[in-house]
């Protein structure tokens, strides 16, 4: 196992025992305790993936999470200390594939890790190149992209399959668990508010601007929202 995990958070005994875990797992890790040495071992370090803590001194989480995103496709979990749903969604908006909340189980953080190394190791195929057409909307499988009247609209990769499991089954109802299961690879540990917060990011960069909202309240409707009730 050689993948390298990049651990930011400026509380020393949080970075050395996480680093301590993923070791013993036997990744490489390398530790930042702000958000300038954080880019800086970006650019020297090239992790596979990031454990981004928010409050960091000179830059925040949220800044290196936006600037990494810019340059890079490189999975980040975000530390938050804070409880407020809205700060969880700027992170997710930034570009984060995850969050979890301090204090926080160890045991919960490694698995939400592995589960990310093991899809960029091992990235699934698509289950057909079929594309996927439904008024303005277009999704093409073999180039990860979707259209919306002909301009591709910009996914992180987490929404994108969130969107194309959806788009394949519109009329099946998936539970948050089996979302997290199917996109995010790990079992559900009690909260599912990550993918309420990307199936809200779909919605509002494609949703207000489909000339076929029938479909969408289809797609996101009965295969998400109704579950729900």
């Amino acid at each position: 196992m050689n993948e390298k995990i990049l651990v930011v958070d400026d509380e020393p005994s949080i970075t050395d025992l996480i680093k301590l875990d993923l070791e013993f797992e036997g990744y490489q890790v390398e530790t930042a305790y702000d958000g300038r040495e954080a880019l800086e071992k970006v650019e020297n370090f090239h992790p596979d993936l990031i454990i981004l803590d928010i409050m960091l001194p000179h830059i925040t989480g949220y800044e290196v999470c936006r600037k990494v995103n810019e340059k890079y496709n490189i999975p980040i979990i975000l530390l938050t200390a804070k409880t407020d749903i809205v700060d969880k969604v700027l992170g997710l908006e930034l570009g984060a594939d995850d969050y979890i909340t301090k204090p926080f189980d160890n045991r919960e953080l490694l698995a939400r890790v592995k589960a990310l190394i093991r899809r960029i190791s091992n990235p699934q195929k698509e289950d057909n190149n079929e594309i996927i057409e439904n008024g303005d909307l277009k999704i093409i499988p073999n180039e990860r992209k979707v259209l919306l009247k002909d301009k591709e609209i910009h996914l992180t990769p987490k929404e994108y399959d969130l969107l194309y499991l959806l788009a394949q089954h519109p009329e099946q109802v998936f539970p948050r668990e089996n979302l997290l299961e199917k996109i995010w690879g790990y079992d559900y540990f009690g909260d599912t508010r990550t993918v309420d917060m990307h199936i809200q990011r779909i919605r509002k960069k494609i949703g207000d601007h489909s000339s076929n909202p029938k479909y969408l309240q289809t797609v996101f409707g009965v295969g998400y929202k109704m579950r729900r009730v």
